[in-house]
């Protein structure tokens, strides 16, 4: 999962991306970088470590123009180092790039690609679709553009958003598409005095004062000009199935999405969450949430059962998302710099805990033998979201059905391996009455729209396992 922004029109667009991007760095914590266009050259600097460090000081000045792609990278693709990071930039055509998502048929792209001559020179995934898009982009006008977009819908599977510039008709433009299924989410939006941004999430467009126009259709590619309409053409038209993981976790709770705001979404999984506690006749006596993600569903499900809400835990800004962690370590190690439990709000009382999912389990048996610590009457976890049981292939770093612990562990020891009293997840079907359109829950029910042959499946796989951050 990684977060892109694209810019066109804007004084010093560098600078405005690097913003955007903070906006954005709950996405990724591992790399960042900028590319822009100024009088026919391109210039990109990117680096391992976030934004706020990596762009720093003079660097911004180094990347002139009023055109930028700005990048934040959490890598379910590749390694994490500094040649995986994005933008990248073709010289013939003239292409820069990012994206945010996960390709599955890497192998075959790639071999496409080799069979013309054309060798890929990282493990990142959008230099792929990025020398497919140019390998097809045979002219420079709005109709060659569409030609390279509809190849790479033709022969890239996956979930993609991707935002490029590139010289159409004499003039520099920023062009953003969507895979088919509109998987993973981008967003468009303008300023008021004509300038254009594309991104991956609404916070990005608010950090700049853009006013957000709407999400960039699924199957599309669109064509953005300073002080010019938006120009939309519809290539590919399929039913989207949008990532419900996205509003469950990764989305930040004041992005709007599809389906309305992300702080409305989970307030309403939280809600049915509490009427599904209830129904198995559990009591208790406070609930807590696990900051940050999960404040909306608590409050909505203490709401519902008539229960006191309580900040339970006082939690270090300074510390990362520990989901995006790279190993199990680093993340129990996380955990300890992240969360402090409060003794007064939970002690001698049976508390509920408010998460957003269980992936691979080591997070919340860490997490229960810290309100242990304070000495709760009893320890109740209520997760807002089904227990996570197949692999992600879409940009979910997930891609391993054994690292699942809801997939190896059965039901009736979820308590006791977790170490509470009682686990409730929220039922499958709670979750899809929950969705307001049409939604990927793969990780959850199983049903993959996009299908990944058993050789992609393992080749992903073993990608991860290869070292990758």
């Amino acid at each position: 999962m990684c977060g892109f922004v694209g810019l066109i029109g804007v004084d010093h667009a560098s600078s405005a991306a690097a913003m955007a991007l903070q906006a954005l760095q709950h996405r990724g914590q591992d790399a960042c970088g900028i590319g822009t266009v100024h009088n026919g050259r391109v210039h990109v600097y990117k680096e391992l470590g976030m934004v706020s460090q990596v762009f720093a000081g003079s660097t911004l000045a180094t990347l002139p123009g009023s055109a930028a792609i700005g990048h934040v990278r959490y890598p379910t693709v590749g390694a994490g180092v500094r040649d995986d990071t994005q933008p990248f930039h073709t010289r013939r055509p003239g292409v820069l790039m990012a994206h945010n998502g996960n390709v599955t048929n890497v192998p075959q792209l790639e071999a496409w690609l080799q069979r013309r001559g054309i060798r890929v020179q990282s493990q990142c995934d959008v230099e792929p679709i990025m020398l497919v898009f140019a390998e097809g982009l045979r002219g420079n006008n709005v109709e060659h553009v569409k030609d390279a977009v509809r190849d790479v819908f033709e022969q890239v599977k996956g979930a993609y958003t991707c935002a490029a510039l590139v010289e159409i008709d004499g003039q520099d433009t920023l062009i953003a598409f969507r895979d088919p299924y509109g998987v993973r989410p981008g967003v468009y939006g303008r300023s008021p005095d004509g300038a254009w941004c594309v991104a991956s999430e609404s916070v990005a467009l608010d950090a700049l004062g853009f006013e957000m126009v709407g999400e960039i259709p699924a199957g599309s590619v669109m064509i953005l000009r300073p002080g010019q309409p938006a120009r939309i053409e519809q290539l590919r038209t399929t039913e989207t199935r949008r990532c419900m993981f996205e509003r469950i976790y990764f989305a930040r709770p004041d992005s709007r999405m599809e389906d309305g705001r992300i702080f409305q979404v989970r307030w309403e999984l939280g809600a049915r969450l509490g009427e599904e506690w209830r129904a198995r006749g559990l009591e208790a006596d406070v609930v807590v949430p696990v900051p940050d993600t999960s404040r909306p569903a608590a409050q909505a499900m203490a709401e519902t059962l008539g229960l006191p809400f309580r900040e339970g835990f006082i939690k270090n800004r300074y510390s990362g998302r520990t989901f995006i962690m790279p190993d199990a370590s680093a993340r129990q190690n996380a955990l300890r710099l992240k969360l402090n439990p409060i003794p007064e709000i939970m002690e001698g009382k049976r508390v509920v805990l408010v998460d957003d999912s269980v992936v691979r389990g080591t997070t919340v048996r860490r997490l229960a033998e810290l309100v242990r610590s304070v000495k709760p009457k009893e320890v109740h976890l209520a997760i807002f979201s089904p227990p996570v049981k197949n692999p992600c292939f879409y940009g979910i770093d997930m891609p391993s059905k054994d690292e699942l612990v809801a997939a190896r562990v059965p039901e009736k020891d979820w308590a006791r391996t977790f170490g509470v009293d009682s686990v409730t997840f929220l039922s499958v079907e709670g979750l899809r009455a929950s969705a307001r359109t049409p939604a990927c829950m793969a990780c959850f029910d199983g049903h993959y729209p996009i299908p990944v042959s058993p050789d992609e499946a393992a080749a992903i796989v073993a990608d991860r396992r290869g070292g990758a951050a």
